[in-house]
């Protein structure tokens, strides 16, 4: 069992309670003594396969829950809360979450909500800060009001000070300040509008946030759009490779839409308009993702949003996001169809780069596929997906019982994902996480789409992670000693235990 996640005993114990069952009952119903049961419960037996599958079975409780997968994101969020500044002096080990987790999960949840909501509100301030130090906007606002209240600092101090000033003098200094004070209301009631609207448009949550915790929850997993998916290729074509003119002459035919290059900056057609533009540059799979997501959302737009009301989203700003991740993935599922991409990667061992050559795909495309083969009775390698841009900042995640990846900003400096963009293909590595988990952490630079002439490339780094248990499922295992120590990493500075990195670029929480 992953050290990510929580005991399964505990589990077993509060299910078996709150059903109204005695160890005996519960014991005599599995097939084993009440003793046995108690050391599960206790946690001093592990248990798996059969044994597992009957208790989940009896109790009513789906398999991936009662394995603890499903809380490992509440995990890893209040491991994040520990490592906080906020949080120094309170002592609260791996351990003691995954017990805490474990026996109190809805206190977990409420615990990682309130401090995702606290990570939110520190963002906002870091934002108001940048605002107040170079908005240009403030300090138009603010220097009048500075001038002004400069100015009356000055002529108050005349008044309290120099005691000859002549009556003339006196009410000249007087109507002065009061001109100042009445040009100052204006100015300091455009800077309080300017924060309330602000404000107004402050969220409760990340809306992007809110998005990966939802797909997280759902195990990047949602068979309605797989079906959707594969109704929709049959539409276009039974058989073989999907080309763009077939799919340009289904989107103009069936709604009307116009596919063509075009510079940028003009409507997506998502926006109502009937012209599907894409930079000249564009690469063959990226033009064929966006028409197929347009096709998505106009021929499956009702399985989309009965899939978008499932994920309980509470702003618009994340249902828009959401709207455009779930037409992505119908998008990637028509391109890569399960059963056959399912195969494919078994039988190329989950070669990434053979597989995108292969269809046609980009890499990232490929990888993206991997992360949603979670089909119950029909999974693939469960993989964890990091993208980050050359910053360091990571712009898509989904993590893994165990592999730790901070909800937002960077990520440890020795990851793979960071060394990629100074090595050519594919790099790999070995690592081991502050809780335990040993991971193959595989990663690749490309460009996202072909610049032109004076015009930086725009270039992002895929990695891919897997528990060492599955790799020699993968062809990324050939010829690595997997007995060697592993490199040691972390989830980044900031929350990385380990003292005496040389790497570290942050003072530990």
């Amino acid at each position: 069992m992953s050290r990510a996640r929580t005991p399964i005993g505990a589990r077993i114990r509060r299910k078996r309670m709150a059903a109204g069952l005695s160890q005996v009952a519960l014991a005599q119903a599995l097939g084993i003594s009440a003793s046995y049961l108690n050391l599960i419960e206790n946690n001093k037996r592990a248990i798996g396969g059969a044994l597992l599958l009957r208790i989940g079975e009896r109790l009513g409780i789906d398999l991936e829950h009662l394995s603890g997968d499903s809380e490992a994101r509440i995990i890893g969020t209040i491991g994040e809360l520990m490592g906080d500044p906020a949080m120094k002096g309170i002592a609260m080990d791996a351990d003691s979450v995954r017990e805490f987790v474990a026996r109190f999960p809805e206190a977990g949840a409420a615990l990682a909500r309130l401090y995702r909501a606290y990570a939110d509100a520190n963002a906002e301030i870091d934002v108001l800060h940048h605002r107040l130090r170079s908005d240009p906007l403030l300090s138009q606002l603010l220097h009048p009001i500075l001038n002004r209240i400069a100015g009356i600092k000055s002529g108050a101090e005349i008044l309290e000070n120099i005691a000859d000033l002549t009556e003339e003098e006196r009410r000249r200094f007087i109507a002065s300040i009061n001109a100042e004070a009445r040009e100052l209301v204006p100015s300091m009631q455009s800077l309080v509008d300017y924060f309330d609207q602000s404000a107004a448009r402050q969220k409760r949550f990340s809306p992007i946030l809110e998005l990966d915790e939802a797909i997280i929850a759902n195990n990047n997993h949602f068979p309605r759009l797989e079906e959707a998916a594969e109704a929709l290729r049959a539409e276009l074509d039974a058989g073989g490779r999907l080309e763009a003119e077939t799919i340009a002459h289904a989107l103009k035919r069936r709604f009307g839409v116009i596919c063509r290059p075009g510079p940028a900056g003009e409507p997506h057609p998502e926006e109502g308009e009937a012209v599907l533009t894409f930079p000249e540059l564009m690469p063959p799979p990226s033009r064929i993702f966006r028409m197929l997501r347009l096709y998505a959302l106009r021929a499956a737009g009702d399985v989309i949003e009965a899939t978008l009301g499932g994920l309980e989203l509470t702003s618009d700003e994340a249902r828009a996001l959401a709207r455009r991740a779930l037409s992505s993935y119908v998008a990637g599922a028509m391109m890569m169809p399960y059963d056959s991409f399912l195969a494919m990667a078994e039988e190329r061992r989950y070669d990434a780069g053979l597989m995108s050559r292969t269809l046609g795909v980009s890499f990232e495309q490929v990888a993206h596929r991997f992360v949603t083969l979670r089909r119950k009775g029909s999974e693939g390698v469960p993989f964890g997906f990091l993208r980050a841009d050359n910053s360091g900042r990571l712009t898509k995640r989904f993590p893994l019982p165990g592999l730790s990846i901070p909800g937002f900003g960077h990520g440890c400096l020795l990851w793979p994902v960071y060394t990629a963009f100074f090595e050519r293909g594919l790099v790999r590595q070995v690592c081991v996480f502050p809780g335990g988990g040993r991971f193959l952490l595989v990663a690749e630079a490309t460009p996202k789409h072909v610049a032109g002439f004076g015009a930086p490339p725009l270039v992002l780094a895929v990695m891919l992670a897997c528990d060492i248990v599955h790799a020699d499922r993968t062809v990324y295992a050939q010829g690595l000693d997997l007995a060697q120590p592993p490199l040691e990493v972390g989830p980044s500075c900031m929350l990385c235990p380990r003292l005496d990195c040389s790497h570290r670029q942050e003072i530990p929480a």
